[in-house]
């Protein structure tokens, strides 16, 4: 997997004033409006990774910066290889939520056919975007989030036991619930905000 994600947050009034076509061109542009001065707005209060532009619409939009990914699709792809490694050997209830959560945000699901992107975003021909959800499903993301996120030490004996590696990609349940964790930030600010989740490869 050798493809770069840039994770960001938009808001969706701001994002489809112009056609389906347009907007990822538009989103592109904002982002690099004026590179001398860009990602100096204050993060959210208390949290850590947020980048926001100064430019003319850089109160529209946020770009989230994992920790120890290097900006890399990489770490999320081998957290859905470790997901399915473990998914069998926990409850039914936290198996359920963590399906629906990580087969939203980058696994591919059990069958290997999730879908990441909304059409309704960006169109068919969105080339480029990894994920793309809207504010509605971005709501439900959260909300499953706020459910597992408390139970989430119930994996680590099974982790250890079944998806764990000496080196690697999220080699360990610290690593893995450390990424999970991050997600959830976005996906409370996004929640919080009413925004669209978009994941852009460079």
């Amino acid at each position: 997997m050798g493809l770069d994600i840039t994770v960001l947050i938009v808001d969706r009034a701001w994002l489809t004033r112009v056609p389906s076509r347009e907007r990822l061109p538009r989103l592109r542009s904002a982002w690099y409006a004026d590179e001398t001065v860009l990602w100096g707005h204050d993060a959210p209060t208390g949290a850590e990774g947020w980048a926001w532009p100064q430019g003319p619409n850089g109160f529209r939009f946020a770009v989230y910066e994992f920790r120890n990914t290097l900006g890399s699709f990489t770490a999320h792809f081998w957290a859905g290889r470790r997901w399915e490694r473990v998914r069998g050997h926990l409850d039914a209830e936290l198996r359920a939520g963590l399906d629906t959560l990580l087969s939203g945000l980058f696994w591919e699901g059990p069958d290997g056919e999730a879908e990441h992107t909304e059409t309704a975003l960006f169109g068919e021909d969105g080339h480029g975007v990894l994920l793309a959800r809207s504010p509605e499903h971005v709501r439900e993301l959260s909300a499953t989030w706020d459910r597992a996120h408390p139970h989430l030490d119930r994996m680590r004996e099974p982790f250890g036991q079944h998806a764990s590696v000496p080196d690697g990609w999220v080699p360990d349940i610290d690593a893995f619930v450390d990424l999970l964790t991050q997600w959830g930030h976005v996906l409370t600010e996004a929640a919080r905000r009413g925004w669209c989740l978009v994941g852009l490869s460079e």
